[in-house]
């Protein structure tokens, strides 16, 4: 069943075209690489189907609804959730209060013990689980970034989109968060990751899409795409960002 719909997007500031007519569909539960150079125009194609900014043209079909240029709040009820590069966390409130807010407002706006449960599940799942009473803000920048993760679960997403979740982890750490999404894909979640560490994205994606300067220009099973002359001189090419 086709969950999201991505119908010729595109975004512009002033001349440029950050993203240019992307199109492409993706089925329940199924694990999607976005890949591309830095400015290609992946993270403003995530913040289009996540409501941060509205399409200049296009259609972002959700579930059978048109969400394009609705609220964050909106798309966030329907069933969208994600995580960013720059990780936004509440520094002053504890871990557990900050995961309830999504709990509370998200997919299925749970309230009290419900809500209480469904936050520790989530924590429980990137390991913070022992922590909940702790400050947000006294946690260093890995579990700053494992915290943003539960607040996304938190909010029971039916489409998790993956901002570079992975950068900046440690080899053990990296291997960890793979398991983790790979445990999070094996539970029906559709998620789209924006990826630049290439074992993760043969270990998790059975499917890439490569953009280059706000286009389109590989989608497909991913061990075909990564050798795709065109995606090599555009991304894998470029040592700086392979």
């Amino acid at each position: 069943m086709t969950l999201i719909d991505v119908q010729k997007a595109s975004r512009s500031f002033g001349g440029l075209k950050a993203v240019d007519e992307i199109s492409f569909a993706m089925d329940s539960g199924t694990v999607m690489g976005l890949l591309g150079p830095n400015g290609s125009g992946k993270t403003t194609l995530l913040n289009l189907i996540s409501g941060f900014l509205a399409p200049s043209s296009g259609r972002i079909v959700f579930n059978g609804k048109n969400l394009a240029g609705a609220r964050v709040d909106k798309i966030a009820r329907a069933g969208v959730a994600r995580t960013f590069q720059l990780v936004r966390i509440l520094p002053s409130l504890t871990l557990l209060e900050n995961v309830m807010l999504p709990a509370v407002f998200g997919h299925r706006s749970h309230w009290g013990k419900e809500a209480d449960r469904v936050a520790r599940q989530a924590l429980e799942k990137t390991g913070l689980a022992d922590r909940a009473e702790a400050t947000a803000g006294d946690l260093n920048y890995i579990d700053q970034k494992r915290l943003e993760l539960a607040r996304a679960l938190a909010g029971e997403p039916e489409l998790l989109l993956l901002d570079e979740w992975l950068a900046g982890l440690n080899p053990t750490e990296l291997q960890q968060g793979i398991r983790l999404i790979g445990s999070l894909a094996g539970s029906g979640i559709t998620i789209i990751m924006v990826e630049h560490i290439m074992e993760a994205v043969r270990a998790l994606c059975p499917r890439c899409a490569v953009m280059n300067a706000g286009r389109l220009i590989a989608d497909g099973e991913t061990a075909r795409v990564l050798s795709d002359k065109a995606v090599i001189a555009a991304y894998l090419g470029d040592a700086d960002d392979a």
